[in-house]
């Protein structure tokens, strides 16, 4: 340990002290003052006096912000961080509020939620929780990422996940999470669904990658959703000339086929 090393342990170990001192030295001078402070108007000018001169002396002592040490950060971009932030090196560490501050991370696009704390002398730490984005909901002509939660993610920056389902209706971030959960039953068809129309605020209507629309029931969705995998794997529906799939009824799957083809025609006919 070299001879500077020392010098700056020595002064670490007398912080507690010097801080002791100088809340103490505020508490005599308040005190001994006390009835003229709250009976006069200068009352509240004193006590931030009082305060910011004990702010300025534990900042001398070495109490002064060095590091913002921030976690779990991947989509808030550190120009917005560091503007909700609003510390800089040398900045006393007694004056910021944490909650202050924590509000205004929270009101970034990517955040669910954060923590902000002193770690003295000279560290601030920021963990961060963001949004994992659910899928990409399209409403009036625009796009706007949602999360498991169906909170909307402001950002225009969403190019990097289109690959993300594309969902569309006034209630549809808040029954989304639900959806996928049904069409996750069913991996490899799942893939296929490239969007999902929200219909009467009851039921969706599915998109898949070849362009055949699949309407879901509003009752028991995962079931007809299982029945039509079934079908897939037995038949190959969606290889065929197929335009539409009604799985409204709970015992059979309506076909529409292609222009060029027959007009509608019922399939999979048994009763159950």
């Amino acid at each position: 340990m070299s001879a500077q090393d020392g010098a700056y342990r020595r002064r670490k170990r007398r912080f507690p002290m010097i801080t002791v001192g100088l809340v103490a030295a505020a508490v005599i001078g308040v005190g001994g003052a006390g009835w003229w402070i709250w009976e006069s108007s200068a009352g509240e000018r004193a006590i931030l006096t009082v305060k910011w001169w004990a702010i300025a002396a534990t900042t001398h002592a070495g109490f002064a912000v060095d590091e913002v040490l921030v976690r779990g950060r991947r989509e808030t971009s550190t120009a917005q961080l560091l503007d909700a932030v609003q510390l800089a090196r040398g900045d006393p560490i007694f004056a910021f509020d944490p909650d202050e501050v924590r509000t205004r991370i929270e009101a970034l696009p990517w955040i669910q939620s954060v923590t902000v704390s002193r770690q003295l002398p000279s560290t601030v730490t920021v963990s961060l929780v963001e949004r994992t984005p659910l899928a990409i909901w399209q409403r009036r002509g625009r796009f706007a990422m949602i999360d498991h939660g169906g909170h909307v993610i402001e950002t225009p920056q969403i190019e990097r996940f289109n690959d993300l389902l594309v969902v569309v209706g006034d209630d549809a971030p808040s029954h989304t999470a639900e959806l996928l959960r049904t069409l996750a039953a069913e991996p490899q068809l799942m893939m296929r669904v490239k969007a999902a129309v929200r219909i009467g605020a009851r039921r969706w209507n599915l998109r898949l990658d070849n362009g055949v629309d699949v309407q879901l029931p509003e009752d028991n969705a995962e079931v007809a959703w299982a029945r039509l995998a079934v079908y897939e794997r037995d038949n190959g529906i969606l290889e065929r000339n197929v335009q539409m799939l009604d799985l409204r009824l709970p015992d059979r799957v309506i076909v529409r086929k292609g222009r060029e083809a027959e007009p509608d025609a019922p399939v999979a006919g048994r009763k159950t």
